[in-house]
């Protein structure tokens, strides 16, 4: 029994390790007292209604539009037949390659006052002042996250539409329905799973995000926590505040896992079932399909791209190409180290799961994939807050320098957010290998770390390899964990971005946001070639 416990201490630790924000910021009320209580009566009296109206008003649009826009296009490429149908299903997934904060960016840059859209109308038609509105508002981040974030939802309810309603709708025309009451009456509410947990995905994304609503000046839960930290230097705000935002990313979260149990569910009851073949679409039809395409993909990524190509092509002196290897140089570094661990910790999970797949390890393994679900505002409080009591309680340990001024800090938070992403790849890698597989090579004497070497990792070589590919592009966009726990003179190209586009140097944050947009573009290359096979309608 002691040698087991002893076993099972090194899986302690490393979950201990992956946890340890989420249990130092719900561990800060435990040192509840009469100065967190005033701290709270302040905020509730002062900006948390804003935070939490803006953040609901904010979740409410962000999920109905990417809802919406999401589940039509979903429903246009594999329902209906028309020109251009295969391009737009690889096509719908490149907004997932843009990061948020940099349409943003791109949008600002080419329609505020002093953009080339508003000068050139003014130089047309002689008006002075303002032509459109301020974009940097609330109307203009919810329109951002919406382009950014539905093929969370198109995904998914493709995945639905193409296993499972295909068939019934097929069904439902045979016994004379029509095409809008099979639409209505089978497709929708078959997906309804898929387009429950797409939404819950995008939330949680827009929740996280810092970069838009500190730019567009949104007083969001992720923004507040910032400026709890850095500008009123006042932790237990902070840790308040992340403590909220935490558990409305909980309930995202349970709600995410329910819809894809529910997912599982339909998908179990519904194979099977008689050919089908999407409806040929003609004259209004065909254009309404080409708008539901085209508009999402122009939206959320030709113009972005254009907008940020336009000062490249204007002036190219004017940006910082002496810089520009430096800002690469950071952000490959932290993101081959960070793949090489997040690939490693996953590795050994998987491995331990599939040897001993008992309670505990179960539990380690789920409890490390709720990692990505953190907000980084969240992570830097929960990783700040223990450097802090350390550096009260002894001065002497040098524990703050590590964690801020090395990249020791900054790669423990990656990975506590991005193992779980790894770790999704390597157990996929692993439901491949048969445990037979596992058993004849113990009977010719391998076991243990051998086992691992010599026998899984050849067969998990792709999978790691994707594994790190995602983890490592993952972190080469994380922007909110990066601008506070970056060591000193190691600005990364997400950080850079935002820096310029704060100080309104947008013309020269167009080409560090250019390279992380082609960065991003690979996992969306990768996906869309596993999804080119053809929809089995």
């Amino acid at each position: 029994m002691i040698l087991r416990r002893l076993r099972e201490l090194p899986l302690l630790l490393l979950a201990g390790l992956l946890l340890l924000p989420v249990l130092a910021v719900l561990g800060s009320w435990l040192s509840w007292n009469a100065t967190s209580g005033q701290i709270l009566r302040e905020m509730a009296g002062t900006v948390l209604p804003d935070y939490a109206v803006t953040s609901l008003l904010l979740c409410l649009a962000v999920g109905i539009g990417a809802a919406v826009v999401g589940t039509a296009a979903a429903a246009a490429v594999t329902l209906f037949d028309f020109p251009g149908r295969r391009a737009f299903e690889w096509a719908l997934l490149l907004p997932l390659a843009m990061p948020a904060y940099v349409v943003a960016y791109a949008y600002t840059d080419f329609l505020q006052f002093s953009g080339p859209l508003q000068g050139w109308i003014r130089g047309q038609s002689g008006l002075e002042g303002r032509v459109f509105p301020e974009v940097r508002n609330l109307p203009g981040a919810i329109f951002v996250f919406v382009f950014s974030l539905y093929p969370y939802v198109y995904l998914l309810v493709r995945t639905a539409f193409a296993e499972r309603a295909a068939q019934l709708m097929e069904a439902a025309r045979l016994l004379g329905a029509s095409l809008a009451r099979r639409i209505r009456t089978v497709a929708l509410p078959l997906a309804r799973p898929a387009i429950a947990a797409g939404v819950a995905l995008a939330l949680m994304e827009t929740l996280a995000d810092f970069g838009v609503a500190s730019y567009f000046g949104i007083q969001t839960f992720s923004t507040g926590i910032y400026k709890a930290w850095l500008a009123m230097d006042n932790r237990i705000a902070a840790a308040q505040l992340a403590t909220v935002l935490l558990v409305v990313v909980g309930v995202l979260l349970a709600m995410e896992a329910r819809a894809q149990k529910r997912l599982r569910f339909t998908a179990g009851r519904s194979r099977g079932g008689a050919e089908a073949q999407p409806v040929v679409l003609r004259g209004r039809g065909r254009l309404a399909a080409w708008t539901v395409c085209a508009l999402p993909v122009l939206l959320g990524f030709v113009l972005p791209l254009a907008f940020m190509l336009r000062p490249l092509a204007a002036d190219w002196s004017v940006l910082p190409w002496d810089r520009f290897l430096q800002w690469s140089f950071n952000s490959l570094r932290l993101g081959a180290i960070s793949a090489a661990l997040a690939v490693l910790v996953a590795l050994l999970l998987a491995y331990r799961l599939r040897r001993s797949p008992g309670g505990l390890t179960r539990g380690v393994v789920q409890l490390a994939g709720l990692g990505y679900a953190v907000p980084g505002a969240v992570l830097v409080v929960g990783l700040l807050l223990p450097v802090g009591w350390l550096q009260e309680a002894w001065p002497q340990s040098g524990v703050g320098y590590w964690m801020t001024a090395t990249i020791v800090g900054i790669v423990w938070a990656y990975l506590v957010r991005f193992v779980s992403v790894a770790l999704q790849s390597v157990q996929s890698g692993y439901a491949r290998i048969p445990g037979s597989l596992d058993d004849s090579a113990r009977m010719l004497g391998t076991s243990g770390a051998a086992l691992l070497a010599r026998v899984h990792w050849p067969l998990l070589k792709r999978s790691a390899a994707a594994a790190a590919l995602l983890v490592f592009v993952d972190v080469m966009k994380e922007l909110p964990a990066t601008l506070v726990l970056r060591p000193f003179n190691s600005d990364t190209l997400a950080v850079v971005a935002y820096q310029l586009a704060r100080d309104e140097r947008l013309g020269e944050a167009a080409l560090p946001s250019l390279a992380l947009v082609l960065v991003g573009l690979v996992p969306v290359i990768l996906l869309s070639r596993t999804l080119r096979s053809p929809v089995r309608t």
